[in-house]
């Protein structure tokens, strides 16, 4: 943890490009390995940050996915978001998002100023009783 009072934060831009999303999913793994996440919290973690990326990368007209990692043990919040077109919003009906809801403690997608963000949530100790 860092001397500040708040959570720690991992900040990163990666292009829109489907072939930059192994990061975003690198991170996520690596900071919940570092938190006491077990294996299968992690590649949960991992797939949730991954089906994420994929759904904001077609719709990012601005090129660009914003990836924020909040740590504040036990609980580790992703958050990815992008510029997309006036009125787009994730189908919270799809295959892909009742994967992101199954496998986090919390999943939302909000948009503001014309950035859609979508963000989850897991905590250690909840992977640990799965």
């Amino acid at each position: 943890m860092s001397s500040t009072d708040g959570p720690d934060e991992v900040r990163l831009s990666i292009p829109a490009n489907g072939a930059y999303v192994a990061v975003p999913r690198s991170v996520v793994g690596n900071l919940a390995a570092r938190n006491d996440f077990t294996v299968d919290a992690i590649d949960d973690l991992r797939i949730v940050v991954d089906e994420a990326c994929a759904m904001l990368l077609p719709h990012a007209t601005d090129g660009a996915l914003e990836c924020v990692f909040e740590i504040e043990p036990p609980h580790l919040t992703a958050r990815v978001s992008a510029t997309v077109p006036d009125g787009w919003h994730p189908d919270t009906e799809s295959i892909g998002w009742v994967m992101l809801t199954a496998l986090v403690e919390s999943a939302t997608a909000e948009t503001e100023n014309g950035r859609l963000t979508i963000s989850v949530t897991a905590t250690a100790s909840a992977a640990e009783k799965a």
